[in-house]
């Protein structure tokens, strides 16, 4: 069964910083393009950011511009997503997806079950 399990939520004060993590099972990682994205009570979902298969990188996102950080290991199966100086704003469940042809994170195949972000103090 091909899943992808996202870990490194949690409650964080405005500042702080938390990583992100989305492991891939079942599947080979390597050609895949992977995506976070969040979505907010009250919001649509919303792309966040985009590694493609090369290692390549997009924001979908300008409120988290130079904040967030997407990278992969592969030989670990895995997608992070660093975010710092978190903002209330960025309160929202952050989901990974998975997109098979390995180029963009516009239409996404697999998807994870989640994890909760909250920045509070």
């Amino acid at each position: 069964q091909l899943q992808l399990v996202e870990s490194g939520g949690g409650l964080v004060q405005p500042g702080g910083s938390l990583r992100l993590s989305c492991a891939a099972s079942g599947f080979t990682l390597d050609y895949y393009a992977i995506g976070w994205f969040r979505h907010a009570p009250g919001k649509e979902r919303e792309g966040v950011s985009c590694i493609n298969r090369s290692g390549g990188r997009t924001n979908n996102t300008d409120s988290v511009k130079g904040r967030f950080t997407i990278s992969r290991d592969n030989a670990k199966a895995t997608v992070y997503l660093q975010m710092n100086s978190l903002k209330p704003e960025d309160t929202a469940i952050y989901y990974c997806a998975a997109e098979r042809n390995g180029s963009t994170c516009t239409f996404m195949h697999y998807w994870g079950q989640g994890t909760q972000v909250t920045v509070s103090s």
